[in-house]
């Protein structure tokens, strides 16, 4: 299988007075605002680019680890990720997925093999230049 996907940010002004906005080729993201204030601040509406790299990182996880845990026979009532991305010096230099899932008839051992293939297959995954970490909680029935 073989597809793109196009976005587009602009920006205007300084680095740090500007203000841009990034729309995706879906349009889920249609202008939507960012800025030095939103990636290095509180307080101010609009995203930055670790949020959008922490979305993506967990969306494509949940679906890669859903995708191997039908593999094995499994279906996922709830797979539930939170994605923490850490910035330092100017780096991402660290991305910790948290993950919380419900998957009837699974053992913890199980869970936590696909869980951690999945990490090292998701193809966001894999083209991030940084320490992945993953917490696996496997909620009892």
């Amino acid at each position: 299988m073989k597809f793109t996907r196009k976005a587009n940010a602009e920006w205007k002004g300084s680095g740090k007075d500007g203000h841009g906005s990034l729309t995706s080729g879906s349009k889920i993201l249609d202008k939507t605002a960012y800025s030095f204030h939103t990636r290095f601040e509180d307080g101010e509406k609009g995203t930055n680019p670790e949020e959008l790299i922490g979305a993506a990182h967990a969306g494509c996880f949940a679906m890669q680890l859903s995708f191997l845990l039908n593999e094995d026979n499994f279906t996922a009532t709830s797979l539930d990720v939170d994605s923490t991305v850490t910035f330092e010096d100017g780096a991402i230099t660290k991305i910790t997925l948290n993950l919380v899932g419900d998957v009837p008839e699974i053992d913890a051992e199980k869970f936590q093999q696909i869980a951690h293939k999945a990490k090292e297959v998701c193809p966001i995954s894999k083209v991030l230049n940084t320490a992945i970490e993953l917490k696996v909680t496997l909620k009892k029935a």
